[in-house]
């Protein structure tokens, strides 16, 4: 077995063009480092939520040029299958190590099977790549990035020239191409035949993103903006000077791109610590609010003043203010929502009188939602111009909560200054729908088998009773349902909650997703329906970890 092992690694040594990753392996080979080799060689990468993700290294189980250029071919190859072969497929990337690499090999490869292939002039945001598809009339697109993961990670996502990401049957039929490649030798890739495009292409964008704001709307919301070592900083900049809001203060340790994201442990918004430095400066400052995007710009977390001090919104409530702000607007078209995300949004579009639907998780399914004016899910992603991006968005979607905080200011109401906040709408929201109070079980693993001897173990014995509530109704969305194909998960309908449990599908996690509903009949009850939904989220939680085992 090992002799195997160690031939195939030579073989894959022999044929990497990458000079890093060469000494790297070879290095495990002189070594006779059986474990990490067979780490390495225990398969390839497999095309999850729209494209591959993984650490960085040598071999097929790695992100790296060689997995890289048999993902190209395997894209161009299926494009060619769909008689596409001619077209374009536009490439960005974000500020990750090896992004450049990959983007460069990606055109190579493509301008070899005899597609026209463009690279974004440098590192941008996700978002103005899913509009350079659709803007450019391109047959796909593919972005280099790793979003929020470890600074470890790198990842490759693919569009289609709808601009929406992959989705079934093409992922399959993508990886059975790459799957159907035998050497790397067999993939031309010239050094030139491409094209780089200027920035005509991001200032398209930009003057798409005068279609987020209402005309005349209010511009004062002041905000402390980190883009988290990532490439937000620029774009997001321009387009608030554009809008003609206050220059956002920038947190200056966060501020550029950096691929080694000194500052924080895992480059997330949402993951504990990753904000303290912008809150520190929000404490410097005192703005209205403070936004940040993950690193490639897609996502977009809100912070206010709770108090005396900043608290993060969660992203299901930033979905239900951006909502609502939206109807207020008097938006029209269906409003959509992943199923792990608050059903609050569910109850504003029904009370607007506007088409709502559930999808599975990611935006390869919400964009594609018929109709489709608004979507988020609760990851701290939000599509609020699906006519200019078919994806979440995290440039826009700060550009309508500056806005929303900006109305709310110029109103009568309890802030500091006399106006109105991003708080008080969520207590008028939960006034009039009731308090949709969520949380998420989030565990992180090394070994993959935990996470599936929790779904099993919930398969087997799924609990009868969370937080002392019955479980009225357990569904296993492995076998579908009337309204969603299958998927690797789990839902509990509770009185009063509801539970989802699924295995992430970038990350080495599960993920349970917790909501708990309580009736709120004034003002004056808020407090007593907090204290409610604190202590049965906090029940859930022990309660369906005890049941998992994890």
């Amino acid at each position: 077995m090992h002799d195997e092992l160690i031939a195939r690694a030579k073989a894959w040594l022999a044929e990497d063009p990458d000079a890093e990753t060469r000494e790297e392996l070879a290095g495990l080979i002189d070594a006779g480092d059986h474990v990490e080799l067979a780490a390495r060689f225990s398969g390839t990468l497999q095309f999850g939520t729209a494209g591959l993700r993984g650490e960085l290294g040598a071999g097929p189980m790695r992100m790296n040029r060689s997995v890289v250029i048999r993902a190209a071919a395997g894209l161009a190859a299926f494009l060619k299958s769909k008689n596409q072969g001619d077209g374009l497929v536009v490439i960005g990337y974000d500020a990750r190590h090896k992004s450049a690499d990959f983007a460069r090999d990606t055109a190579s490869v493509m301008t070899g099977a005899g597609l026209r292939a463009a690279l974004l002039p440098r590192p941008l945001p996700t978002p103005v790549l899913a509009f350079a598809i659709r803007h450019l009339g391109a047959v796909a697109g593919v972005e280099v990035t790793a979003s929020h993961n470890p600074p470890r990670d790198n990842g490759y996502k693919v569009y289609l020239g709808d601009g929406s990401q992959i989705m079934p049957p093409a992922d399959a039929e993508i990886a059975a191409e790459i799957d159907a490649l035998t050497t790397l030798s067999a993939i031309p890739r010239p050094d030139s035949g491409w094209d780089t495009l200027d920035d005509s292409v991001l200032d398209a964008y930009l003057a798409r993103t005068d279609a987020v704001l209402a005309p005349g709307s209010p511009r004062t919301a002041r905000t402390v903006y980190t883009a988290m070592h990532g490439v937000g900083k620029d774009v997001l900049l321009a387009a608030f000077a554009r809008a003609g809001f206050p220059e956002p203060v920038l947190v200056p340790e966060q501020a550029e791109p950096d691929p080694d994201f000194p500052t924080v442990a895992f480059p997330n918004p949402e993951e504990p610590g990753a904000m303290d430095l912008a809150f520190a400066k929000a404490r410097e400052t005192d703005p209205d609010l403070v936004i940040a995007n993950d690193p490639d710009a897609d996502r977009c977390a809100v912070a206010v003043k709770n108090g005396e001090d900043w608290r993060m919104l969660r992203g299901d409530e930033v979905g239900a203010l951006l909502a609502a702000h939206l109807v207020g607007r008097g938006a029209r078209g269906t409003f959509a929502e992943s199923i792990v995300s608050s059903s609050l949004l569910g109850r504003i579009a029904q009370k607007a009188g506007l088409p709502y639907e559930e999808t599975l998780t990611g935006f390869k399914w919400i964009a594609r939602v018929e109709g489709l004016r608004y979507g988020y899910e609760e990851a701290l992603g939000y599509c609020v111009d699906p006519e200019g991006v078919r994806d979440k968005d995290g440039i826009t979607a700060a550009l309508l909560i500056a806005e929303l905080a900006s109305t709310l200011k110029a109103e009568s109401g309890s802030g500091s200054a006399g106006g109105r906040t991003l708080l008080d709408l969520l207590d008028d929201l939960a006034v009039e729908h009731g308090l949709h109070a969520t949380d998420q079980l989030s565990v992180r693993v090394e070994d993959l088998s935990v996470i599936a001897n929790a779904m099993h173990r919930l398969r087997e014995q799924p609990p009868a009773h969370l937080a002392g509530l019955p479980v009225i109704h357990s569904e296993d969305l492995g076998k579908g349902t009337d309204q969603l194909p299958p998927t690797d998960g789990l839902r509990y309908t509770l009185d009063g909650a509801r539970v989802i449990v699924r295995p992430s599908g970038t990350e080495p996690k599960l993920k349970c997703y917790l909501e708990v509903v309580v009736p709120v009949s004034s003002h004056a009850d808020l407090p007593a329906a907090r204290a409610r939904a604190t202590e049965l989220l906090a029940s859930i939680k022990r309660d369906l970890s005890a049941a998992a085992g994890i």
